[in-house]
């Protein structure tokens, strides 16, 4: 069996009625790395319902960095708001390895866009704190109305890397 064949073997196993079954194939997904991020993208983007987009992007979250990228490029270029927030998802588990990449593709004129790549980086939360400041001052406005916006959505943490970037701004 190819590694092809097999990854579209263990994706079909989202659908299997066993949960043991769908936890082994999250796993051996996962482990495939690279290799299986397009075919769960492409999950993501087909599937009919929400369990399987679920499986997909808890694969593409346990996966990693290797999938930010393409994870972005996808939504860029599908505006299904199911995938989006799905997608957004995966990318707020990863984490740290995804901030800048996120606040990267804020420069986009796709509002929709621009809101769950801010959902994303709240889900990371106290990571991308420090990152989003430092764009307050991007020369770019798009970016840096969304790092002020995200931070500001992120509540207490975020309202006080605002105050405190404002008050430098004084002293300075």
């Amino acid at each position: 069996m190819t590694t092809d064949e097999m990854i579209k073997r263990l994706i079909s196993a989202f659908s299997d009625p066993s949960l043991d079954t769908r936890h082994d194939a999250i796993k051996k997904l996962a482990a495939a790395g690279e290799s299986a991020v397009s075919p769960l993208i492409h999950t993501l983007e087909e599937a009919m319902d929400a369990d399987q987009r679920w499986y997909a992007s808890v694969t593409l979250a346990r996966i990693g960095e290797p999938a930010v990228g393409r994870l972005l490029e996808a939504m860029k270029g599908y505006h299904n708001s199911e995938f989006r927030k799905y997608a957004a998802a995966a990318l707020g588990v990863i984490g740290s390895p995804a901030v800048e990449s996120l606040i990267e593709a804020m420069a986009t004129d796709d509002r929709e866009l621009r809101g769950f790549l801010s959902l994303a980086l709240c889900r990371i939360g106290t990571p991308a704190v420090e990152p989003l400041t430092r764009h307050l001052e991007n020369e770019n406005e798009i970016i840096k109305s969304c790092a002020a916006l995200t931070l500001w959505q992120m509540g207490e943490k975020g309202i006080g890397a605002i105050v405190e970037n404002v008050q430098r701004e004084k002293i300075n």
